[in-house]
């Protein structure tokens, strides 16, 4: 550590030591307050009893992942973010960012949520609605955006270990150092558990059993001043990620590592260059049960090595007080190939599949805010060439012979343009209204392209033929502060995704599919279809109040989403997508005092629908989770942590033959925290 600390104070030039790094991009525009913006602040970040990113996540209206489980028990697969109700499949419609960073898995557009440690962020800013161009492309449903934490809120020395139910184990360190003008943070985790019996006692079966769990992540980031008002931030993490999925022939394994550069200058004009790299290697084992559930054998192998690459540069002219523009553009490549075992025989795979390609996109943005007394003026846009190159399909005997398919698909260009506008009226000091209107646009994953995979005995196939979605969507709300330390934010909106992805049943079992194999009786044969439009209508409602040493928050969503559909899809015009409530709300409330917290969040989720056919309905679930912590100096506190309290069954998937999975029992937790002061 003396060693990098001495190497970055040598590489400062003295005058530029005297200059107080941020760590920080460039600030939100002001017109950011026309759209349906929640922050989640880092006490909220480091208070949840799961110590889990994704849970906290969900303290903001709306935002869900495609199923109810967390990462500790959820294939990896299933955890894309979305958000008002735009879901259908488990790729992200939001856009996650981490210090300006896309961070979905650049072949699935999934989430890995273990790499995402909540001790080591500052905060979270949700922003709903599509068209924040100066983002990047893909923000269809919406922007997440994380912010790493600098040394002021990370302190020199955090320790954390739980010790829980099942033999979980759940370790955290984080460091934050200021060398010289520079700074350094180090945040490591390190969690494990035998975990539970994912599906629901009456109808597991010998074949069913226990899914354990191991994960670590570590996340290093040094900011260097190297000129007048110019920082220098870097970053490189890396994160490791076994799961099984609770019978024979599961077991998950995902490793990824990022590495990013960024300039931020601050000055007369305001600027920021970008660039990234990203590498994700994913293996995963599929299985199949028996009826009665004694035995598993497996049916598919797979290995998907996948990169990402990109830059983004920005600069902001100077206008003059007011108004702030933001001009600038950016580049993102994934690369991937599925390589797949299949189609087994006496418990061996027969044949082989190479199946995947390239996606670009490269775009050029501009966003205006104008402020003028109290009306708040925004308007953006962005134009963006998309290509998806080099796709492909090989399948061949293992046993040798000539390929039973070799395919390659035509390269795809094309150009979309996105924007949004809007305006926010204070009308008073503790009332606002705002209204909104937008357009976004997503290219498909390399995972929907071209990745088959199975969910008990239901399996989908890819489609390499499918087209970009797009959104357009509008949105009225107002803001009130009507007491010291309330507020309170409404918004109704209206989101059409024209060319909707989704995963179209067109065939039940026992059968044999195209792209997908043998499908056992009682299960689905589903493939990736652009449907016609999904289009979601609703309300959000967010609430903070702080009062002395007490805290509340909640929120709460409707929503009412329905797929428009006709052709192979016809079946389904007029059903809501899979996986989306109508009803779902978190509440929060805690008291802290000289060290001594407590917290009791209960959140609830209405019924959802498994499938697209809307024939296996997964039932409401309402939890209970709570904490408590005790000083015993003022370096260090005993914690008690209690997930889902009253062990509610929070069904999360039901697979073919009616075979119910659930999301994590009752979890209890004791542990210790320090601090070093």
């Amino acid at each position: 550590m003396r060693a990098v600390a001495a190497l970055l104070i040598l590489t400062v030039p003295a005058a530029a030591q005297e200059i107080v790094v941020t760590g920080q991009g460039l600030d939100a525009p002001p017109g950011e307050a026309a759209y349906a913006v929640t922050e989640i602040g880092r006490e909220r970040l480091t208070g949840t009893a799961s110590g889990r990113f994704e849970d906290v996540l969900r303290d903001a209206a709306g935002a869900a992942q495609f199923r109810r489980a967390d990462s500790r028990s959820a294939h990896p697969t299933a955890q894309g973010i979305t958000l008002r109700g735009l879901g259908g499949n488990a790729s992200s419609r939001a856009l996650l960012l981490l210090d300006g960073v896309p961070q979905a898995d650049p072949f699935g557009g999934w989430v890995a949520f273990p790499a995402y440690l909540p001790e080591r962020l500052a905060g979270v800013r949700v922003t709903r609605g599509g068209g924040s161009g100066y983002h990047g492309a893909g923000a269809l449903a919406g922007t997440v955006e994380l912010t790493s934490a600098g040394p002021e809120l990370l302190g020199p020395l955090a320790l954390t270990g739980f010790y829980g139910s099942r033999g979980s184990i759940d370790l955290v360190g984080t460091s934050g150092l200021r060398l010289g003008a520079g700074a350094l943070t180090v945040a490591g985790q390190y969690a494990r558990g035998d975990g539970f019996v994912p599906i629901v006692a009456e109808d597991r079966g010998p074949a069913d059993r226990a899914a354990p769990y191991e994960q670590a992540s570590l996340a290093v980031r040094a900011v260097v001043p190297v000129a007048a008002g110019v920082e220098l931030q870097s970053s490189v993490t890396g994160f490791t990620d076994a799961r099984e999925r609770g019978t024979a022939f599961t077991d998950v394994r995902s490793r990824g590592a990022d590495a990013s550069v960024r300039l931020v200058g601050r000055g007369r004009w305001d600027w920021s260059a970008l660039a990234y790299l990203q590498h994700r290697d994913f293996s995963s084992g599929f299985a199949s049960v028996n009826a009665v559930r004694t035995a598993a054998s497996a049916t598919l192998d797979q290995h998907v090595p996948a990169t990402g690459a990109g830059a983004r540069l920005e600069v902001a002219p100077p206008l003059g007080e007011g108004m702030t523009l933001r001009l600038g553009g950016d580049l993102r490549h994934t690369a991937g190939r599925t390589r797949e075992l299949f189609s087994y025989v006496a418990g061996s795979p027969t044949r082989r599949r190479i199946a995947g390609g390239e996606t670009r996109t490269g775009g050029l943005f501009a966003d205006l805010s104008v402020a003028r007394g109290p009306l708040t003026l925004s308007a953006g846009g962005r134009v963006d060439r998309w290509g998806i190159d080099e796709g492909s399909l090989f399948e061949v005997p293992l046993a040798g012979g000539a390929p039973l398919t070799n395919a390659r698909f035509a390269d795809r260009s094309g150009w979309e343009t996105s924007g949004r506008a809007g305006l926010a009226v204070k009308l008073a000091p503790a009332l606002s209204l705002r209204a909104a209107a937008y357009s976004g646009w997503r290219l498909p994953t390399l995972n929907e392209l071209y990745r088959p995979f199975r969910a008990g005995a239901d399996a989908t196939a890819a489609n390499p033929l499918l087209d970009p979605e797009r959104l357009r969507g509008v949105e009225a709300g107002i803001d009130l502060a009507p007491g010291a330390g309330l507020s309170l934010r409404g918004t109704v909106y209206w989101n059409r995704i024209g060319g909707a992805i989704g995963n179209v049943t067109l065939g039940t079992g026992p059968g044999t599919f195209p792209g997908v194999g043998f499908v056992a009786a009682g299960g689905a044969y589903r493939q990736r279809l652009n449907l016609d439009a999904v289009v979601a209508r609703g309300a959000e409602l967010d609430l903070r109040w702080r009062a002395g040493a007490w805290v509340a928050s909640a929120s709460w969503a409707f929503t009412d989403a329905r797929v428009e559909a006709s052709g192979a899809a016809a079946a389904l015009d007029g059903l809501r997508p899979a996986q989306t409530p109508r009803h779902q709300g978190s509440a929060t409330l805690g008291w802290g005092q000289d060290g001594l917290m407590l917290s009791l969040t209960g959140r609830y989720a209405g019924p959802q629908f498994e499938d697209d056919q809307n024939a296996r309905r997964l039932a409401e679930a309402f939890t209970l989770d709570a904490r408590a912590a005790v000083p015993v100096t003022t370096s260090l506190a005993v914690e008690l942590r209690g997930e889902n309290l009253g062990d509610a069954r929070v069904e999360t998937a039901i697979s073919g033959g009616d075979i119910v999975e659930r999301a994590a029992p009752r979890t209890l937790w004791l542990g210790v925290r320090y601090r070093m002061r």
